[in-house]
């Protein structure tokens, strides 16, 4: 007679084996319960299975096949779909029994989001959250959190999970997603996908392959000192640091429990902890991005810049590095637009505006677009907490560039072109209808020099949309520069309130 033990002994062997069974045939993480699959393009799914073995996706009346490579990679694409709010299920059938489904799967639109931690922040660290969360009875919006970290080698296999939006779910979304990602619900009345792969802290160099990167001299360059700095990171030395900080800051906090005061400062990051997190440069790309690919999209999202104010110079290479691999790995030149650096600080650094500035630069590539935020950051704090408005102004430029759809305006206004006129500097715009002053008062922000680069504060008057520049003090100007400082004291808007980017008519080095 077999013995309770033995019995116990069996179960453990075939559930076992049954685990690692399942584990060799199985889809990407993106594929699962409660995605949202692109309307309206053929749609990738694809997985691992054993070699040489057939695989059939059914889905929605339809049905695929595609067989195994020598690595146990397929991959198929369902014929275009329509928009559908009816939870169906996917189901994915191999030899010997093989079979996986996938339920409550929606069709709409999915967008991706990318950045530091201005896309990483999430509903519950952004303004009027316990009114949101009240609110958030979006089921047909969807949260994809892709949780795996960075990596050496771009990854086949990522992790992950999708969530419906719910008051006990959005919180863990990301604030500018799910405010963008409500916007087109409400507007385009389908369900829509988001997909977070963001990391806090990171510099654009940790999300562009190590081979496009090294495919320009100047980017070269920088990832090879990027590279050396990571690789030279002396993890004893780093680590008897930090426990001396953290103990003057335990010191601190007992000194103000006892004396009764209030001790906001933080404790202090441990670098080794963070250097685990981020990884060195490509090392995002490569755990966090190579394996989202060929999940179909409608369009990509970026908010970072924050990270590269220290080398601003190099930031429009970068991004337009960004944009353009991204779009090489998906295969598909899906539209593209990022968040503008709002205002912030009051330091004489250059530093944010030139980063503005290479952003709006790279508006130069096809279908791609910019949320401008001069207004509505936090002079105090890197994080603001207004994360409604900048979804919203990301959604102003999809639903138009996109969905042919009506808006206030795609963006605030940037500079079409400028003249010098004598004494004056005339200026030009695009997204400028019923150009105005945001508070009804003269225009502030601009600034005119002459050929000794001397900068005189400015006055300007609107003409239609353009703007008239000139300064008593200067009779000769030769360029112009509208809120060129970390936070700007300006009020340039168009007729929607949307605020004017910071820019400049020259080209001269920083000082």
């Amino acid at each position: 007679m077999r013995t309770p033990r033995f019995l116990a002994l069996l179960l453990t062997v075939f559930l076992g084996g049954a685990s690692l069974f399942a584990a060799g045939f199985r889809l990407a993480a993106p594929i699962s319960d409660h995605m949202v699959l692109q309307r309206e393009k053929p749609v990738a799914v694809w997985g691992w299975a054993d070699a040489g073995e057939a695989v059939t996706v059914s889905f929605a009346g339809q049905s695929k096949s595609a067989t195994a490579g020598a690595d146990g990679k397929w991959m198929l694409k369902l014929d275009a779909l329509a928009a559908s709010a009816e939870p169906r299920t996917l189901t994915v059938v191999g030899k010997d029994g093989h079979r996986l489904e996938v339920k409550d799967v929606l069709v709409g639109e999915v967008w991706l989001g990318s950045g530091q931690s201005n896309m990483a922040m999430t509903v519950q660290s952004s303004n009027r959250f316990e009114s949101e969360k009240a609110a958030a009875k979006f089921p047909l919006i969807r949260h994809y959190q892709e949780s795996s970290s960075h990596a050496e080698k771009p990854q086949a296999e990522g992790k992950g999970a999708w969530s419906a939006c719910a008051p006990d779910t959005v919180g863990r979304f990301s604030a500018v997603l799910y405010f963008f990602g409500r916007e087109i619900h409400r507007e385009v009345g389908v369900p829509v996908g988001l997909i977070n792969t963001s990391v806090g802290g990171t510099p654009i160099e940790s999300w562009v392959a190590a081979e496009t990167q090294s495919s320009d001299p100047e980017t070269k360059a920088n990832y090879d000192n990027r590279l050396k700095d990571y690789l030279a990171f002396d993890e004893s030395k780093a680590g008897e640091l930090h426990a001396k900080q953290l103990a003057v800051w335990r010191a601190a906090v007992a000194k103000a429990k006892k004396e009764g005061k209030e001790f906001v400062t933080p404790a202090p990051k441990d670098p080794l902890a963070m250097r685990r997190f981020k990884g060195g440069p490509a090392g995002l790309y490569n755990g966090k991005v190579a394996n989202l690919a060929p999940y179909t999209l409608r369009g990509m999202l970026w908010y970072q810049g924050e990270g590269n104010a220290g080398n601003p110079g190099l930031y429009e290479k970068q991004l337009s590095q960004l944009v353009t691999s991204w779009r090489a790995l998906w295969q598909d030149e899906v539209p593209f637009a990022w968040v503008q650096l709002p205002n912030y600080r009051n330091s004489d650094s250059e530093s944010w505006p030139r980063v503005r500035e290479s952003m709006m630069k790279v508006l130069a590539l096809p279908k791609t677009g910019m949320a401008v935020t001069l207004d509505i950051g936090d002079p105090k704090d890197i994080h603001p907490k207004n994360k409604q408005d900048v979804g919203k102004r990301l959604s102003y430029w999809a639903l138009a560039t996109v969905y042919d759809r009506q808006v206030p305006a795609i963006c605030g206004p940037l500079p079409a072109g400028h003249k010098v006129d004598g004494k004056e500097i005339r200026i030009s715009f695009r997204h400028a209808d019923g150009l105005k002053t945001r508070d009804g008062g003269p225009v502030r922000g601009f600034r005119l020099a002459g050929a000794d680069k001397v900068w005189k504060t400015a006055t300007a008057r609107l003409e239609g949309t353009e703007v008239v520049v000139s300064s008593a003090d200067l009779p000769s100007p030769v360029a112009a520069r509208y809120a060129w400082a970390e936070n700007p004291d300006c009020n340039l808007v168009n007729g929607a309130g949307l605020p004017a980017t910071s820019f400049r008519t020259d080209d001269w080095p920083a000082k």
